[in-house]
Protein backbone atom coordinates (compact mmCIF):
# COMPACT_ATOMS: atom_id res chain seq x y z
CA UNK A 1 0.00 0.00 0.00
CA UNK A 2 1.35 3.66 -0.76
CA UNK A 3 2.62 5.86 2.03
CA UNK A 4 0.05 8.30 1.59
CA UNK A 5 -3.80 7.60 -0.19
CA UNK A 6 -6.49 10.40 -0.42
CA UNK A 7 -9.99 10.62 -1.85
CA UNK A 8 -12.33 13.25 -2.26
CA UNK A 9 -16.01 14.03 -3.34
CA UNK A 10 -18.12 17.17 -3.65
CA UNK A 11 -21.59 16.85 -2.74
CA UNK A 12 -24.97 19.31 -3.37
CA UNK A 13 -25.81 20.72 0.12
CA UNK A 14 -28.78 18.42 -0.08
CA UNK A 15 -30.03 15.73 2.43
CA UNK A 16 -29.72 13.61 -0.18
CA UNK A 17 -25.99 13.77 -0.31
CA UNK A 18 -25.83 12.59 3.09
CA UNK A 19 -26.07 8.94 1.88
CA UNK A 20 -24.05 8.88 -0.84
CA UNK A 21 -21.09 10.38 0.98
CA UNK A 22 -21.59 7.32 3.54
CA UNK A 23 -21.29 5.20 0.62
CA UNK A 24 -18.05 6.67 -1.00
CA UNK A 25 -16.59 6.69 2.45
CA UNK A 26 -17.76 2.68 2.90
CA UNK A 27 -16.67 1.80 -0.61
CA UNK A 28 -13.07 4.16 -0.46
CA UNK A 29 -12.66 2.09 3.29
CA UNK A 30 -13.23 -1.48 2.00
CA UNK A 31 -10.55 0.14 -1.23
CA UNK A 32 -8.08 0.42 1.60
CA UNK A 33 -8.57 -2.73 3.19
CA UNK A 34 -11.22 -1.87 6.29
CA UNK A 35 -13.72 -5.36 7.02
CA UNK A 36 -16.68 -2.85 5.90
CA UNK A 37 -18.91 -5.38 9.24
CA UNK A 38 -16.51 -4.10 12.14
CA UNK A 39 -16.68 -1.34 14.45
CA UNK A 40 -14.29 1.00 13.24
CA UNK A 41 -16.07 1.54 10.02
CA UNK A 42 -19.39 1.81 11.62
CA UNK A 43 -18.31 4.38 13.44
CA UNK A 44 -16.29 6.22 10.74
CA UNK A 45 -19.68 5.73 8.47
CA UNK A 46 -21.56 7.57 11.55
CA UNK A 47 -19.31 9.90 11.73
CA UNK A 48 -19.95 10.89 8.13
CA UNK A 49 -23.41 10.77 8.98
CA UNK A 50 -23.39 13.24 11.27
CA UNK A 51 -20.68 15.88 9.86
CA UNK A 52 -22.82 15.45 6.35
CA UNK A 53 -25.95 16.36 7.77
CA UNK A 54 -24.28 18.79 9.78
CA UNK A 55 -23.11 20.25 6.60
CA UNK A 56 -26.51 20.44 5.05
CA UNK A 57 -28.66 21.39 7.59
CA UNK A 58 -26.01 24.38 10.00
CA UNK A 59 -25.02 26.39 6.85
CA UNK A 60 -28.34 27.87 6.08
CA UNK A 61 -28.34 27.69 2.38
CA UNK A 62 -25.00 29.21 2.16
CA UNK A 63 -22.87 26.33 1.21
CA UNK A 64 -23.91 24.98 -2.13
CA UNK A 65 -21.96 22.08 -1.71
CA UNK A 66 -19.75 20.40 0.77
CA UNK A 67 -16.74 18.17 0.34
CA UNK A 68 -15.42 14.71 2.20
CA UNK A 69 -11.94 14.40 2.13
CA UNK A 70 -10.53 10.69 3.06
CA UNK A 71 -6.86 10.47 3.98
CA UNK A 72 -4.67 7.33 4.93
CA UNK A 73 -0.88 8.06 6.00
CA UNK A 74 1.20 4.91 6.04
CA UNK A 75 -1.25 2.59 7.38
CA UNK A 76 -1.50 4.28 10.45
CA UNK A 77 -3.36 7.48 10.79
CA UNK A 78 -7.35 8.01 9.34
CA UNK A 79 -8.33 11.05 8.50
CA UNK A 80 -12.14 12.26 7.62
CA UNK A 81 -12.56 16.27 6.97
CA UNK A 82 -16.06 17.43 5.87
CA UNK A 83 -15.75 21.21 4.32
CA UNK A 84 -18.47 23.64 3.81
CA UNK A 85 -18.73 27.19 2.87
CA UNK A 86 -20.35 28.48 5.62
CA UNK A 87 -18.34 30.65 8.51
CA UNK A 88 -20.01 29.43 11.71
CA UNK A 89 -18.01 27.00 13.26
CA UNK A 90 -19.29 24.10 15.61
CA UNK A 91 -20.85 25.01 18.55
CA UNK A 92 -21.07 23.02 21.97
CA UNK A 93 -24.18 22.16 23.32
CA UNK A 94 -24.34 22.75 27.57
CA UNK A 95 -24.76 19.11 28.50
CA UNK A 96 -28.29 20.39 30.40
CA UNK A 97 -29.37 20.70 26.99
CA UNK A 98 -32.12 18.52 26.31
CA UNK A 99 -33.29 18.57 22.63
CA UNK A 100 -34.30 16.15 19.89
CA UNK A 101 -31.17 17.38 17.37
CA UNK A 102 -28.44 19.68 17.90
CA UNK A 103 -26.44 16.13 19.12
CA UNK A 104 -24.07 15.06 15.90
CA UNK A 105 -20.95 16.88 17.21
CA UNK A 106 -21.34 15.61 20.96
CA UNK A 107 -21.73 11.99 19.55
CA UNK A 108 -18.73 12.79 16.68
CA UNK A 109 -16.72 13.68 19.70
CA UNK A 110 -17.44 11.07 21.98
CA UNK A 111 -17.23 8.36 18.87
CA UNK A 112 -13.58 9.96 18.26
CA UNK A 113 -12.44 9.66 21.96
CA UNK A 114 -13.79 6.38 22.65
CA UNK A 115 -11.75 4.60 19.28
CA UNK A 116 -8.51 6.96 20.36
CA UNK A 117 -8.37 9.23 17.99
CA UNK A 118 -9.26 13.07 18.19
CA UNK A 119 -11.50 15.80 16.75
CA UNK A 120 -10.12 19.48 15.34
CA UNK A 121 -11.84 22.41 13.26
CA UNK A 122 -9.47 23.99 10.58
CA UNK A 123 -10.46 27.21 8.91
CA UNK A 124 -10.52 27.23 4.95
CA UNK A 125 -9.27 30.37 2.64
CA UNK A 126 -12.87 31.26 1.48
CA UNK A 127 -14.36 31.73 5.35
CA UNK A 128 -15.79 28.53 5.72
CA UNK A 129 -14.19 25.48 7.92
CA UNK A 130 -13.38 21.83 7.77
CA UNK A 131 -14.28 19.60 10.97
CA UNK A 132 -11.13 16.61 11.12
CA UNK A 133 -11.57 14.06 12.86
CA UNK A 134 -8.09 11.57 12.59
CA UNK A 135 -8.04 7.67 14.46
CA UNK A 136 -5.09 5.20 14.44
CA UNK A 137 -5.53 2.81 11.57
CA UNK A 138 -6.92 -0.45 12.59
CA UNK A 139 -5.66 -2.88 9.66
CA UNK A 140 -1.64 -3.62 9.52
CA UNK A 141 0.24 -2.78 7.33
CA UNK A 142 0.39 -5.21 4.06
CA UNK A 143 4.19 -6.75 3.96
Amino acid sequence: MADHQEATVTLPSDPASVSTARRHVAGVLAEWGLAEDGDTADTIRLIVSELATNAVQHTFGQSPTFTVDLRLDRDVEFRLGVTDSHPRWPQRLPAAVRQDNGRGMVIIRALTKEHGGRLSVSPTPDGGKTVWIALPWPVPAQA
